[in-house]
This record gives structure tokens, sequence and C-alpha cells, in this order.
């Protein structure tokens, strides 16, 4: 099911996900790491929800044209006892916390009690990251990234994938300028070196498959020890 926007924003995503993302979203063959950048950017983005809901509308169609199979002895059954188990009054749920409302909604089961009470470790002088509760599938790990309002992290590479989804603040690169929602897509050919908007902190939710690879005439040094 498509995501519905959850929170008021006063920027329409300029930069979007691949349709190959979309693509294996939509089939239900993204690894849970994916899925979940790919469902938060659709919670911010209308261009890709409604690209999205196409997708859906194709595979459905697809569905169609293939030729039914034989049922088991008693599925019948057991999914009128499921049906019948929806029936049942959904139990009442408290409206959620504002450090909850704060975090997309595909985020929450991540992030309960907001981006700031995850536990966060400092990357160099002004930026810090938070592992999140999600398994490593396919090599993808998700993760938060924060960056200091004004500040920079190391200028690197990659020696894999790296998507950037903007949850908080902005930030600027070589590439160009991403707010709210906007996804920045990099691999093994771009080097380049983020800074914050001045406006206050960037927070990314963040999805690599590789270790980083650092640049710089120091940091170089530094490569043989990075580990993810």
């Amino acid at each position: 099911m498509t995501p519905t926007p959850h929170i008021p924003t006063h920027h329409v995503p300029t930069h979007h996900l691949g349709d190959e993302w979309l693509v294996d979203y939509a089939a239900g063959a993204a690894p849970e790491p994916v899925a979940l950048l790919v469902a938060t950017h659709l919670a911010y983005c209308p261009a890709c929800r409604a690209a999205h809901g196409k997708l859906e509308a194709v595979g459905g169609a697809l569905l169609n044209d293939i030729a039914p199979a034989d049922l088991s002895a008693g599925a019948w059954t057991k999914l009128e006892a499921l049906l019948d188990a929806g029936d049942q009054p959904a139990p009442a749920h408290a409206a959620p916390r504002a450090a909850e409302a704060a975090v997309p909604a595909p985020l929450r089961r991540y992030a309960p009690d907001g981006l700031e009470g995850l536990r966060w470790s400092r990357v160099g002088f002004y930026a810090g990251r938070a592992l999140l509760p999600c398994p490593v599938v396919g090599g993808f790990q998700a993760s938060l990234l924060k960056i200091g309002a004004g500040r920079a992290i190391v200028h690197h590479g990659h020696r894999g994938e790296e998507l950037l989804l903007v949850l908080q603040g902005s930030f600027a690169d070589e590439t160009g300028r991403y707010g709210l929602g906007d996804v920045a897509t990099y691999d093994e050919s771009v080097v380049h070196r983020p800074i914050a908007g001045t406006e206050g902190a960037c927070i990314c939710l963040a999805l690599t498959n590789a270790p980083i690879r650092m640049t710089g005439l120091l940091t170089r040094l530094l490569n043989p020890f990075l580990r993810r």
C-alpha cells in the first residue's frame, strides 16, 4: 500500500528515487533496509507515490492474467477464519507522542522515541551516526546521519552505493542541494563533501552497502581501518 503524507511539508521533493528502486519495492522484492528508505521517501513525495501507484496497478493487471491454481484442502475454511478475525473491532491507540509525530510513519517502528531518542555516536568533529534496529539484508544497512548546522563531513567516495534521504534540514554537495524528502543517490563514481544548511542540523536516513572511501590527504590513511 502506498504511504500517505503524515506530516506537513513546505518542500516538495525535487530529487527522486530511480525507477529500479520503485519497481523492486512495488514487486515486494526490496530488502527491508531498501523498503524502509523507499517507503519513507513516498511519505514525502507525491510524484513518486503516483508512480508507485501505477506500478502497483500494472502488477495487479499482470496477476489477473495468471492462470488460477488449485487450492489445498481446507484453504477456504482457513481464509474465512482469518476474515472473521479481521471483523473484530480494532483496539484503541493513543495519539502519537510529539517525538513520534515528527518522525515519518515508516520510520516510527525503528525510532519510537523520535530521532533524538536514538543512540548517536560521533563521526568526525561535526557529525553523528545512529544505527537503526533494521537487519542488514543484501549488504544494505540503514542508519541515520546527522551533520551540524553549516558544518561538513569529510570528503569521501564510495565502494558501493549510498542513498541519503533528508529528514530534517538540508545539505549541499558537488551534485546539488537537497531538502526535506529529497534523495541523493551515489555510486563508486561520485566523490563529494556534504555540507549542512545553516538553518539547522541536517538529519538523513542513510542506506549503504559498502564502507565509504576517504579521499582527503590525511583521512586516506584511515581507509584500511574503516568498517561499516
